[in-house]
């Protein structure tokens, strides 16, 4: 973590027994002592496995405490009052979300430090955030006729032309997460009785099976038979292309940048102007799924979601409704 105000963590007390980390941590943390600045470390490499969670979090908890050094507060003397006054300043230039978000990551920081008996109270747990309530995901979703447009304007002469067309079909029905998709291995597109599933790596370790979908299991045969790495169940089933022509892949994976800018041209040369990305098809098949009488339990259970209130921000069958009624207005 490279933040501002920072000294080297200094090791950790023997009575932990493990080695210091290559860390660094806020000076108003180091000057408590070894053991406070083991707990800041702690908090992010124990208690944190996201590391997209984790980059937030650190940057959120270093910009706190630089804003807390710069007017020369100690830990101790830290109150509700100027973590309140922190937030209200962040609100003047950050959106609600992402001052809930670093409110969030600052109250459990201190959380850990009580724990550890660093501090004797948290001054972050009573300090409200933002309000901010989501009902409808911001994720721009296909209808049907745009998806099948964009897929149509995927050739099929290339194996990088068919790994495109079986990416976008492992998003759009599976409800995979593009880094689920892109962690599959050959192995995990597997037969399961009759017909075939997909393994999924999720998040936090998560393994998670689905069922697969006729269309998507007749767009992987074909691209796993093109690429010829049917019998390297080990391998990676996603990878980049070899040479300019595409006719090839390499050992080296697709990143999801690389996903990223592959569905822009995509959508570029289909003709499709909204501005999608990996996640735009995981939303389709959602709101696909819920608008042809999919119930929502099961939505949520094929998309891994912990909560059926996740599952309602892809559904846009509500909007798809709205539209539909606000066209009987005829003058």
């Amino acid at each position: 973590m490279t933040v501002p105000s920072l000294v080297p963590v200094v090791p950790a007390p023997a009575v932990l027994s493990r080695p210091a980390p290559v860390r660094v941590v806020p000076a108003l943390i180091a000057e408590v002592g070894a053991l406070a600045s083991w707990r800041y470390v702690e908090f992010f490499t124990a208690n944190i496995r996201n590391p997209n969670t984790r980059r937030a979090y650190a940057r959120a908890c270093a910009s706190f405490f630089e804003w807390c050094d710069q007017r020369r507060l100690t830990l101790a003397a830290i109150r509700p009052f100027d973590v309140a006054a922190y937030v209200e300043q962040l609100q003047r230039r950050a959106a609600a979300p992402s001052v809930k978000q670093q409110l969030a990551a600052i109250r459990m920081l201190f959380d850990r430090l009580v724990v550890g008996q660093i501090m004797p109270v948290n001054p972050a747990a009573s300090v409200r955030g933002p309000k901010h309530v989501v009902k409808t995901g911001k994720t721009p979703v296909l209808e049907g006729a745009e998806w099948r447009q964009l897929m149509d304007a995927i050739p099929t002469e290339t194996v990088r032309d068919l790994r495109d067309r079986a990416l976008i079909a492992v998003l759009t029905y599976s409800f995979a997460r593009i880094g689920a998709a892109l962690a599959m291995r050959v192995g995990d597109f597997r037969a399961q009785g009759a017909g075939w599933e997909l393994r999924l790596h999720e998040k936090d370790g998560k393994r998670h099976a689905m069922p697969c979908h006729h269309a998507l299991a007749e767009a992987l045969h074909t691209y796993v038979a093109a690429a010829s790495f049917g019998d390297d169940r080990k391998g990676l089933l996603f990878r980049t292309g070899r040479g300019r022509r595409g006719t090839a892949l390499s050992s080296a994976p697709l990143t999801q940048a690389d996903a990223w800018r592959m569905i822009r041209r995509r959508a570029t040369a289909a003709g499709i102007a909204a501005p999608i990305g990996c996640h735009t098809f995981r939303a389709t098949g959602i709101t696909a799924y819920l608008l042809n009488g999919g119930s929502l339990e099961h939505a949520q259970a094929m998309a891994a979601h912990e909560s059926p209130r996740t599952t309602k921000l892809y559904d846009r069958t509500r909007e798809r409704l709205t539209r539909e009624e606000v066209e009987r207005i005829r003058l």
